[in-house]
Parts: structure tokens; sequence; C-alpha cells
């Protein structure tokens, strides 16, 4: 799996992992865990609580994911990516929605349960609030794209912004220049990283070429001069750095390369990652990936303690990633009757509270506007008992003054915060068991907000039987201990006269509804 680091540091903590430190846990983690880090995103100096906007790095990843050239952001812990819960549910969810998934180095079980709860259900919730201010945005930079003008976002190697407008850059449209050419000339993309890189050239971040760096620049028609924003295109609206018969004869050799059988990984969501612990050694279990003799994928959660340096000689089997998530699917979600999601609504709305209070200014603000009228009503006794003079007076405007300007950083300060009200909740979680549990969305929606962890063990009597403990998040039932036969590798035998002879002993026609 392709992964980025995300790595951040507040000079306000002296007690904070430096850089080197945070870069040193995340790459022996990947290591360990077979991952390849293909990039990095460095805030240097900066707090995750506010201001999330002034993070140019950590903004410049949740853009890059748009082009799923990686499958995963690795951050030393969680707090690196956003000590706001609310920060962190809406940022994640845009991950989610482009395939990459968050995780931590040294946290193998998220963190608290109420906090995984409130983020769950935001999460749930985030998209309608990311549509609704996407539309207000798009309102606003309509007119600014009518014009051809840099609405913000990555800016293609080649190019730069003067006066709003893109226009080539000189010091680095060669390398896109030389990196068509020979792509059109039909040289590979490792010769082209090995020139490039050779000569010295960097991508836009600074990094070395790979064979990702080329995914979307060979497909860019911004090169041949097409202006493109949401629903608006302009033929002409950018300064062309490639001519169109160089981009026609790329896009014949990627096409061509398209209609090949694909070689590539698919890309996978192992949804118990980090919640899934071996029994028999106490190590995690992460996603793996096998390849039949007739080229059918097959993905799998294996132990830990079986693979690399960590191997510690554990015989724990590996499990088939899509039998085990919807196994545990289906029986957390017998959890959420009616009682339960008025119990989780209570913990999501406190958890919501208690975020109000320790992550924002609110408190400390509303404490200061009490203060200063507490101040403005002594003083007003005083002018009430014949008290008169002009420093009373100034300090009574002063005061006002005051006052209204903690209001407004009171109003600006709970605008930022997303409200929830209990029917709110309840209403949106009675829609979601509604949902399919075929289907992958809902899977990790069930597991991100109902299930800590899960400890799983072999029956050593029984092959193909496994043990569950379930430990939940929040619940009355705290852990829940299942034993489940997994059917899903069970394989029929054909009857001499063409009929399917099933492993439970039934005949068929056509094909065995157990085994399938």
């Amino acid at each position: 799996m392709d992964v980025v680091l995300y790595m951040r540091y507040s000079s306000d903590r002296q007690n904070e992992q430096s850089i080197e430190g945070q870069r040193r846990e995340c790459e022996k983690f990947c290591e360990a865990n077979g991952y390849t880090i293909v990039g990095e995103y460095v805030d240097r100096a900066l707090t995750a609580t506010k201001d999330v906007e002034k993070r140019v790095e950590f903004q410049r990843m949740i853009k890059d994911s748009d082009k799923k050239l990686w499958q995963a952001v690795i951050v030393y812990k969680l707090d690196r990516f956003a000590r706001n819960r609310f920060d962190s549910a809406t940022y994640k969810a845009r991950l989610k929605k482009n395939g990459v998934r968050l995780i931590s180095a040294t946290e193998n079980i998220t963190d608290n349960p109420e906090g995984i709860i409130l983020e769950s259900v935001l999460e749930g919730m985030a998209e309608f609030y990311s549509r609704e201010l996407a539309q207000k945005i798009t309102r606003g930079m309509h007119e600014s794209a009518l014009k051809c003008n840099s609405c913000g976002g990555h800016i293609s190697l080649g190019y730069k912004i003067e006066n709003k407008k893109l226009v080539i850059d000189e010091r680095t449209a060669p390398i896109v220049r030389k990196a068509f050419a020979m792509y059109a000339a039909g040289q590979s993309v490792a010769d082209i990283c090995r020139v490039l890189n050779g000569a010295g050239y960097r991508t836009k971040t600074g990094a070395e070429f790979n064979k990702n760096s080329f995914t979307s620049m060979f497909r860019n028609k911004k090169y041949i001069g097409q202006y493109k924003f949401m629903d608006i295109t302009v033929e002409g609206g950018v300064p062309a750095i490639i001519d169109e018969d160089t981009f026609n004869k790329v896009q014949e050799r990627l096409n061509s390369h398209a209609d090949a059988p694909a070689r590539g990984k698919a890309l996978v969501d192992y949804m118990l990652s980090g919640k899934l612990i071996c029994g028999h050694c106490n190590e995690v279990m992460t996603g793996t990936a096998s390849t039949s003799h007739t080229g059918r994928k097959y993905f799998y959660y294996t132990c830990a303690g079986r693979r690399g340096e960590r191997n510690n000689g554990c015989t724990k089997s590996p499990m088939r990633k899509e039998w085990l998530e919807k196994t545990i699917v289906q029986d957390t979600l017998e959890l959420l009757t009616p009682d339960m999601i008025e119990h989780i609504a209570d913990i999501a709305i406190q958890a919501a509270e208690k975020e109000k209070a320790e992550k924002t200014a609110i408190p400390t603000i509303e404490n200061e506007i009490a203060d200063i009228e507490k101040t403005i009503a002594r003083l007003l006794k005083l002018v009430e008992n014949g008290a008169e003079s002009l420093t009373l007076a100034n300090r009574l405007n002063e005061l006002e003054k005051d006052r209204r300007n903690a209001e407004r950083r009171l109003a600006k300060e709970k605008a930022a915060v997303i409200k929830l009200d209990k029917p709110q909740v309840i209403f949106f979680l009675t829609e979601f068991t509604k949902g399919n549990v075929d289907d992958p969305e809902f899977q990790r929606r069930i597991i991100d907000l109902l299930v800590n962890s899960v400890v799983v063990w072999d029956d050593t009597d029984d092959p193909g039987t496994f043990k569950f403990t379930i430990t939940y998040n929040l619940t009355p039932k705290k852990t829940k201990t299942i034993t489940v036969k997994d059917l899903s590798k069970s394989k029929c035998v054909f009857h001499p006269d063409n009929s399917t002879i099933c492993l439970k002993g039934r005949v068929l026609r056509s094909f065995c509804i157990s085994c399938n």
C-alpha cells in the first residue's frame, strides 16, 4: 500500500516529538507493515486546535488526496492530525471519500470511546455540511472561473500564478516538455524517472519523480491550454506547454496500456485495521492479499507476529477479509436497538458539549462577558446612588466597547462549532440502521461507531472455526464473545451424475446454496 506521512510540531509544547522523531516512528511502522512511503507533508510550529486553514501542508495533503495516488496517511499520533473533533471528522470524511485512510503509527486502538462515537456521528453528517459549504464557495468562485482566474488548489508543474492567472513557469516547464516527449517517443515511465532524477529535476513538492508522478500529468489537458473549473471549460484559457500532436500521441499510448489486463494492486479498505488483535500472541492483524493461479485476488487479515522482523512463530491462520468484516458488522448491528440509539445520542451530545468546553474559547469568552457585565452593574449602581464623574463615564464606555468586542468573538467561535441536538442524532442513527450490510461504506460506519477492538482465536479442534471477543464503544454490554465457523472457504465435490453434493450433504442440480 502506498502511503504518505503527515507530521506537525507545536513550538509551544516542548515535550512533543520532534519532526525527526515522528518521521522515525512512522517509517519504522511502515516498514513493519509493508507500506511504501511515497511522500510526506510537514507543518512546523503550528497547533492543531485552531486555524486549520493556516496549516499549509495539511491543506495541500487534503487536496492531493483527490488525485488518489496513495491510499493512507500515516501520523505519529492521531492528535497530529487534529485535536478538534469537528475538524477531524470533516477532514477524515473527505479522505475517506477519496479512498484514503488515516492511520496512527503508535496507537493500535483509536482514542477515547466518547470521542469515537461523537466523531462517527459527525462523519455521517459531515457530507451534508461540506456540500452546503461547497455550494457557497462555488457561487463565489463562478465569476472568477469565467475570467479563467486561478481558483486555488494544486498548481500543475510547469505553471505559476501571476495576477490571479496561470502563466508558464520557464524554470519547470522544460521538465513537462521532456516527460511528454520521452513518453510519446515510446520510452517507459521508469526511463523518464531515471533521466529526470539524474538531471536533478524534482516534483512540485521537491521530491524525486516516481511512477505515480505522471499518472495525472499525462492526462492533464491544461498542458494544451484547456482551462477547467467545475462545469466551466475554456479552450485556450491558459497558455499551452505541450502541442496537441504530442499530447494526442501520449493519450494513444496511455489508452493502449489501459486496455491491457490490470496488473496493479486493487485499492482495498481493511476496515478492522488497528482494531483486530491476535488472541494467540497479542499482535495486531493487518491486511494482506494473495493471487490464485487463475489471477483472482483474495484479501486476508494476517497476524503481524507471523511476518517480517516481528515474526514470533505465531500459528494464527489468516482470515478472509470480506467474511470477517461482514460477520462483525452483522453481530454488532444487533446492538442498535431504539434504547441503544438513544444512549448513543446522549453520549454524542455530552461529548460535543465537552469538546466545546475543552477545545474552544467559548467558555472563556462567556466568563469574560459575565465579568464585564458585573463590573458595569457595579458602576451603574454607583451612578444610581448619585456618583458622577468623567472618569466613571469613560470607564463605562470602555466596558461597553469591551463587551461588544467579546460578544463578536463569541459569535464567531459559536459559528465555527457544529451544533447537535438529540432528535437530530436519533433520526440519523435510526435511518442509519436501515443500511445494507453488504455495502462497504455502511460496514465501515458500523465498525467505526460501535467496535473498539476485536480479539480473535483459532479453534484448534475445529479448523475454520474462530472465537471472537468484541469490545464495544460505551454500550451497556461492554464485551461479547462469539464462536463462528467460516464457510466461505468450503468447497463442494461434484457427483458423477453432474449434480452437486454440498459438504452438508444436500444434493443440488446447479450449485450449493451454502457454499455457492
